[in-house]
């Protein structure tokens, strides 16, 4: 069950984002169907953890309200660094 921002970009570890204007990083996808193992997913049932330094710290947005509108999809970087 893979999430989705309200731009429809599925939400991958990474992207750039925008959380309440203030720019963010996606760090955490915890999937209940592929990864049930995980801590996030056995005590939330699954999320994204949002890493915002300057105010926030870090978000973890549970999979019921993963189409949170003030998260928005800024940048994907499509190469990976080794």
């Amino acid at each position: 069950m893979p999430f989705f921002y309200q731009s429809s970009e599925e939400i991958i570890v990474g992207d750039r984002v925008s959380l309440h204007g203030l720019p963010a990083r996606v760090e955490i996808v915890a999937d209940p169907e592929g990864d049930p193992e995980n801590w996030y997913v056995t005590e939330y049932g699954g999320g994204i953890m949002i890493a915002e330094p300057e105010q926030f710290g870090h978000l973890f947005i549970p999979a019921p309200v993963c189409d949170y509108e003030d998260l928005d999809f800024l940048a994907r970087d499509l190469v990976k660094s080794p």
